[in-house]
Parts: structure tokens; C-alpha cells; sequence
């Protein structure tokens, strides 16, 4: 189900509890979410829609690339950039790595460690930023 983009930096701000198996229908609807939105997004996490739980959903080789709990266990390669955001107005300077290590768990609750880098890995940052309340 599609849901509205929250915008209350303060629901924002506020860190996301780890995903059980309970919230796979939020996950879902995070997916549909970012589905109806691909013409300005490429990424969103759980917490844009309304949900404190720690997952996210990115495009990655055209296609939606669910992760829950994920955790960057590594990173490389520090660089300036500025960013927008579906749920922000403006664009904002942040810092950011080229490649990031992440583990974290699919819908059916396997887990993976992938490697990203690029524009995918900034993405991936951003997301993982809100699970913990970060804004740009």
C-alpha cells in the first residue's frame, strides 16, 4: 500500500528499532512507496513513511533493493557532497564514503554482506542515516 511521505523533522530525528518478521506488511509498503515514487527518489527508508524500524529500500541495477537491519561494517574513500531528500526541501552538504561494506537481511530474513560503491553507496548512506535518525 502506498503511504504519504512523512516531513515532521522531528519523527525524523528520532532513531528506528530493529525489524522482525511482525513489520514484513510495513516493508511492503515501503516498496510500493518507493514504486510510486522512482520519478523523484532513489532510496527511502522505513521511517519516511511513518515506521521507526530499521529497514530500507534502494535502486540498485534498476531494480528495488530491500535491506533489513542493515549495517555498514566498513567504509573507504571520505568525500564531500550535498543531497536532497524526498522528505526535505533544499539540498544539504554531508560527507560520504565511495565504498561501504553492509550486512543486512532480505525479506526472507537471510543475511547478506555486499559491497557498493559510487552513487549507490552514497544512496545507501542517506537511508541508513535516517534508521538512525540522521537528517542531512
Amino acid at each position: 500500500m502506498i503511504r504519504p511521505i512523512i516531513r515532521d523533522t522531528f519523527f525524523l530525528a528520532q532513531k528506528s528499532q530493529e525489524t522482525t518478521k511482525e513489520d514484513l506488511p510495513d516493508v511492503m509498503n515501503l516498496v510500493d512507496t518507493f514504486i510510486a515514487n522512482r520519478g523523484s527518489c532513489v532510496g527511502m527508508a522505513a521511517n519516511m513513511i511513518g515506521v521507526k524500524k530499521r529497514f530500507i529500500v534502494v535502486e540498485f541495477m534498476n531494480q528495488p533493493l530491500v535491506m533489513i537491519n542493515p549495517k555498514i561494517t566498513s567504509k573507504k574513500d571520505r568525500y564531500e557532497t550535498e543531497e536532497g531528500c524526498l522528505s526535505l526541501s533544499g539540498m544539504r552538504k554531508t560527507v560520504r564514503f565511495r565504498t561501504i561494506t553492509v550486512s543486512y537481511q532480505d525479506t526472507q530474513f537471510q543475511k547478506h554482506s555486499q559491497t557498493f560503491t559510487g552513487f549507490t553507496a552514497q544512496i545507501i548512506q542517506h537511508e541508513i542515516d535516517h534508521c538512525g535518525g540522521i537528517l542531512i
